[in-house]
């Protein structure tokens, strides 16, 4: 058996143990096939690697052309090959300034590193979704300075639709931009080791938020951000790390950062596939437990997502395209999609749900 990110597993996969979540929760069964559901599960509950069978042949199966066209429209847009040369850009520019920080012990500069998120929120706004944008242009690619910005990105988008100000909403982009900074001080060799981890590297992996606290602490950052950096990882109904803090004690920022990074994790483009549908990721928000989020801004995230695909043409799983025309507030992952056989309540189907977009 061997260990594998989950950013790097591939639907046919085994899982060789059983796979529990940080409050000892069973997530999987030993023997488990995966496929893309239950590995976006794991992302769901920021699993970042698990054990599996060795010797099971795998065959990456290629996107159908319902899949791959909703992106490749994106892909080709003028306003997209902008946005992804300066993301590129200014991930990179990130990057070379916290590892001068941590390097070099260079004085930290928020004000230069949100230049460039707040540059690529200025450009993302021009484009009616941004989200497809960060998940079309990001290829297999699980980065950490990646996914930060994304995560900046995000956060910046879900505090406007919260109505905040703007003071508010440059704290919120900031505490996505550092949340993960941390995992720059887990060793590589533990990061990436092939073999079982032992307890003590497996309870290392999750220090990142402390170790991201600690090396912020000194850097005369908002108390709102550091406590962001912190709590990422608490869920509200205490089943969290590292302290198992309960809705009461997590900081506002930090309950913002959880959504948006869980679903940037979910809803990125695997080796197997492109983009994950939207609609999968807010289904599973929904069956596993919206409890684990602040009901405010759980509900106000993922309305406005589903809100973004109004009018999107689909493709459901009986195979039957459609428009979406009316969105479910009670059940936000089945709206009603009107078909050249009428109107579909997917909210009264359960047994149909939305496949993809085209």
């Amino acid at each position: 058996m061997r260990r594998v990110r989950t950013s790097e597993l591939i639907p046919g996969m085994i899982t060789a143990e059983d796979v529990y979540n940080y409050s000892n929760q069973l997530i999987l069964s030993k023997g488990i096939i995966l496929n893309d559901k239950t590995i976006t599960k794991l992302a769901f509950y920021s699993i970042l690697n698990i054990r599996i069978e060795d010797d099971v042949p795998v065959e990456i199966q290629p996107e159908t052309s319902h899949d791959s066209s909703y992106a490749e429209k994106i892909q080709k847009n003028p306003e997209f090959l902008k946005f992804r040369a300066d993301f590129e850009k200014d991930v990179e520019h990130f990057k070379t300034s916290v590892n001068d920080v941590i390097e070099k012990n260079a004085p930290f500069n928020l004000d230069r590193l949100m230049k460039h998120a707040l540059n690529l929120s200025k450009l993302g706004s021009a484009y009616p979704n941004i989200f497809d944008m960060l998940h079309c242009m990001r290829e297999y690619d699980d980065a950490t300075y990646v996914h930060c910005m994304n995560v900046a990105l995000i956060c910046n988008v879900f505090a406007k639709w919260l109505r905040m100000d703007e003071s508010q909403v440059y704290l919120a982009t900031a505490s996505g931009l550092l949340h993960d900074i941390g995992k720059t001080r887990i060793p590589d060799t533990i990061i990436k080791k092939a073999g079982k981890l032992t307890s003590s590297e497996y309870d290392l992996i999750k220090t990142h938020p402390q170790e991201g606290y600690r090396l912020l602490q000194n850097s005369h950052l908002d108390p709102q951000i550091l406590n962001a950096v912190l709590m990422h990882h608490e869920r509200c109904d205490g089943s969290g790390y590292p302290f198992g803090l309960p809705l009461s004690k997590i900081s506002t920022y930090a309950k913002l950062v959880s959504i948006a990074d869980v679903y940037d994790a979910m809803t990125s483009a695997r080796i197997y596939r492109g983009p994950l549908c939207p609609f999968k990721a807010i289904a599973l928000f929904e069956s596993e437990g919206l409890q684990k989020y602040d009901t405010h801004f759980i509900m106000t995230f993922l309305e406005n997502v589903v809100n973004t695909y109004l009018l999107n043409n689909v493709r459901l799983s009986n195979g039957i395209t459609g428009q979406i025309v009316f969105i479910n507030k009670n059940k936000l992952s089945a709206p009603t999609v009107q078909t050249s056989n009428g109107f579909l309540d997917l909210s009264i189907h359960p047994d149909i749900t939305i496949e993809a977009l085209i």
